[in-house]
């Protein structure tokens, strides 16, 4: 919805410093219109920006942040932010964090912001932020499945403890991140600002991925990652003509039923039949945003390009599927250009 408060969703493995992150930009006068939704005050150490407590859940900060704390079901303190925001009860808030716990996958959040009938009235999804520790972030991905589905979900990685890491083990987990997820904006910790919070995801970040399609289109390469689960890979599906919306929609429906549990991320750009513009798509498990005009190609070459990180999954097949859905597209898209049928464009 157009007047919608945006959720920004912080997320990362236990002791990647998301509390640290989340405590300096909350001094940030650019987040002083935010509400913050946290699990316990006492953990976050917020005590000495406090300035009142308006309820046993609610504290109002110096910098006029909101903070509340999630006691029980994310849906109800967000359902109960509003009610008060609504009655005046609590200063007006413009937009949302939500810091999740170290071991949760983000997709239930996600899901329910998406899925829950009033919620999706009043709030939707941002972007997700998700903090990683230069010094142990390897061996997290590795043995915690979590961590990867954290990645996976993230429209941000913040890498965090970067003065504690050499810059050669540095510059490895930045490029394990970026086999992992291309999509993803990778920022330093002692970098980030309000703005990696307030930036939306429909910003499509397409720099630094291209030549990640390119690489899989060219060589036929999947990238497979030394994860908790071996079978973790990225994958790209690359097509040069126009790809019709309807069918393209029916085919992603398709998938995402069928597989929505194991496909941790897609993201990409679409040349659309009848749009001038490329629209943006990206989804998480079975979660997915409505489609985004973007304001122009990144490249001349106009090219849809999909990225998937998937869990033992076998892209080949994927992108088979897709390229008979995109053929059936063709032949109704020959039909259109005849006038034998009206099209059918993401609004």
């Amino acid at each position: 919805m157009k007047d919608a408060t945006p959720i920004n969703l912080l997320t990362g493995f236990l002791g990647s410093g998301k509390t640290t992150l989340l405590q300096r930009l909350l001094t940030d006068p650019a987040m002083a219109s935010a509400a913050v939704l946290i699990n316990e005050f006492g953990e976050v150490g917020l005590d000495h920006h406090l300035l009142d407590r308006i309820d046993d859940n609610v504290v109002l900060m110096k910098s006029g942040c909101i903070c509340c704390t999630v006691r029980g079901e994310i849906a109800d303190a967000l359902l109960g932010l509003h009610s008060q925001r609504a009655r005046g009860e609590i200063p007006w808030f413009d937009r949302v964090v939500i810091e999740t716990t170290g071991l949760a996958d983000p997709f239930p959040a996600l899901s329910t912001i998406q899925s829950h009938p009033v919620l999706r009235s009043h709030f939707s999804i941002a972007n997700v932020v998700t903090t990683v520790d230069a010094v142990n972030g390897q061996k997290q991905l590795a043995d915690r499945l979590e961590a990867v589905r954290q990645i996976g979900a993230a429209d941000v990685v913040v890498i965090t403890k970067t003065d504690l890491a050499d810059e050669a083990r540095t510059a490895d987990l930045r490029a394990a991140l970026a086999r992992l997820n291309p999509t993803a904006r990778q920022v330093i910790a002692t970098d980030a600002a309000s703005g990696d919070f307030i930036a939306s995801s429909t910003a499509l970040r397409t720099e630094g991925w291209e030549d990640h399609v390119a690489h899989d289109h060219d060589h036929h390469h999947h990238h497979h990652h030394d994860t908790a689960d071996a079978k973790i890979r990225s994958f790209a599906i690359t097509v040069d003509g126009p790809v019709d919306w309807t069918a393209f929609g029916v085919w992603l429906t398709m998938l995402l039923n069928r597989h929505g549990d194991r496909i941790f991320r897609v993201k990409g750009i679409l040349n659309v039949a009848g749009e001038d513009r490329p629209v943006a798509v990206h989804g998480v498990q079975r979660l997915v945003h409505a489609p985004v005009h973007m304001s122009g190609w990144p490249d001349a070459s106009r090219q849809s390009r999909i990225v998937f990180i998937v869990d033992d999954l076998d892209p080949a097949r994927i992108e088979a599927s897709f390229h008979v859905f995109n053929r059936l597209s063709e032949k109704v898209l020959s039909h259109r250009a005849s006038g034998c049928l009206e099209g059918a464009t993401p609004r």
